[in-house]
């Protein structure tokens, strides 16, 4: 089970310090109060409201932070509302794997921006090359008719790249185009899949992250350049927190233990644990009846 100590007495970590998610979230979208609307708190609501010296005072369900505020001055209902009605925030783990997600998902975002515009262009060039090719050999006659000799004759070079493409059937070029157009949709379901949270986007992300690492590989082998070394050391670091941190395929006790996870971190059980308890009050002294 998550050890739990109370916020803000984490012990420091010089080197690799830890970062409070609930904090962030907070920062992002505000604090989680209960009450607020509320006309009275009762001793059960304690947890998460209480009154004092005038203020009623509000715990974040999500950080834990108390805030002080008047009572309400129209009130819209008795007490608040019964916890088995109240969406509880993320916290703890599942929080840290939430925002992590998004980050994969928004990195999959460039990913079919990307290869939708080179969909286009394919499908764009196929649907043009006798025009587009006609352009190019009369461009490609008449530099070799100023510079008074030929230059495409090397199997090397840009003209020599552009001779290939065009050499392509239409039909091989539309099958190019529609299948990187189908890769941008299945990086798009990845990245709608991946946003919400979904146990099936993070499988599906892992499988469509590893195929294409040998040949990431074989590519960086051929020539060693950043971008290539970025986007392999991006998929490896993707592909191992899918399989390790997510518990994929069963590993360190699979979706089991991933749901054990979620329930120590989130629900009124897991804030109940980090509510600090009252002191015990001190027995009072015995009075010695008078003689």
């Amino acid at each position: 089970m998550t050890s739990h100590v109370p916020p803000g007495t984490e012990k420091t970590r010089r080197y690799l310090p830890k970062l409070r998610y609930e904090l962030l979230g907070c920062a992002l979208n505000g604090h989680v109060l209960l009450g607020t609307d509320a006309a009275e708190l009762r001793r059960q609501d304690e947890l998460f409201a209480r009154d004092s010296g005038g203020l009623r005072w509000y715990r974040c369900l999500r950080c834990d932070s108390w805030l002080a505020l008047t009572p309400p001055d129209h009130p819209v209902r008795e007490h608040p509302s019964p916890r088995d009605e109240v969406g509880l925030p993320l916290r703890g783990k599942a929080l840290r794997d939430r925002y992590v997600l998004r980050l994969i998902a928004i990195e999959r975002v460039f990913h079919v921006l990307a290869l939708g515009a080179f969909a286009a262009a394919v499908l764009l060039f196929a649907n043009n090359r006798v025009v587009l090719n006609q352009d190019f050999t009369t461009i490609l006659k008449n530099l070799q008719g100023g510079l008074g000799g030929p230059v495409a004759s090397s199997n090397h070079g840009v003209v020599h790249d552009l001779r290939s493409l065009f050499a392509i059937s239409i039909t091989s070029l539309y099958l190019v185009g529609v299948a990187i157009a189908a890769y941008a949709v299945l990086e798009g379901v990845e990245a709608v899949g991946l946003w919400l949270g979904k146990r099936w986007a993070e499988y599906l992300t892992f499988i469509a992250t590893i195929v294409f690492v040998p040949y990431e590989i074989y590519e960086l082998a051929k020539s060693v350049t950043a971008l290539k070394a970025v986007a392999l050391a991006i998929n490896l670091a993707v592909a191992a927190y899918l399989l390790l941190a997510k518990r994929l395929f069963g590993l360190r006790g699979g979706g089991k233990a991933e749901q054990a996870e979620h329930d120590a971190d989130v629900g009124w059980p897991a804030i109940e644990r980090s509510t600090p308890r009252p002191a015990p009050r001190p027995a009072p002294e015995p009075t010695n009846p008078p003689a």
